[in-house]
């Protein structure tokens, strides 16, 4: 598993309302059980990425209730914030590549979600692509500095 780290770029975030932060937070949920099964270590992840963005701890359990892509394409559609829709697509991508392999089901969820907050699929792929740099970027960076 790569650790590329969320970026936790709060400042276009502040401009959301709780009702757009909950949706960002529920777009990362669904992608982290896009196996079918959210692990405690994904659940803790998640729960704690949610406080760093405003999510109220009461509404944390809606956020990890996700039936389906379509829930979420939904939800999404009320971010209309480029920047934060940029943002949310930049931090699906680097959850997708976290453990390296990326599925068919991340990419379509991630194109779905963009394509609803009126991001251009293009747009999307130049962001998958800076995040595949950075994790091939960071791996050469653990080669030269010899770290284990």
């Amino acid at each position: 598993m790569t650790a590329l780290g969320m970026e936790h770029d709060m400042t276009c975030l502040t401009k959301l309302n709780e009702e757009q932060r909950v949706a960002f937070m529920k777009a990362l949920a669904r992608l982290a059980n896009a196996d079918g099964f959210l692990d405690p270590e994904e659940k803790k992840f998640i729960e704690q990425v949610a406080l760093i963005y405003g999510v109220p701890a009461q509404r944390v359990e809606e956020v990890l209730q996700i039936d389906n892509d379509e829930e979420i394409v939904d939800a999404v559609k009320i971010i209309d914030n480029r920047r934060a829709a940029l943002e949310l697509i930049k931090e699906m991508c680097v959850l997708a590549h976290a453990d390296s392999e990326l599925s068919d089901s991340e990419t379509l969820l991630i194109g779905k979600v963009g394509l609803a907050m009126g991001v251009e699929l293009e747009k999307i792929e130049q962001i998958s692509q800076w995040v595949i740099d950075r994790v091939i970027w960071l791996e050469q960076a653990k080669l030269i500095f010899e770290e284990v």
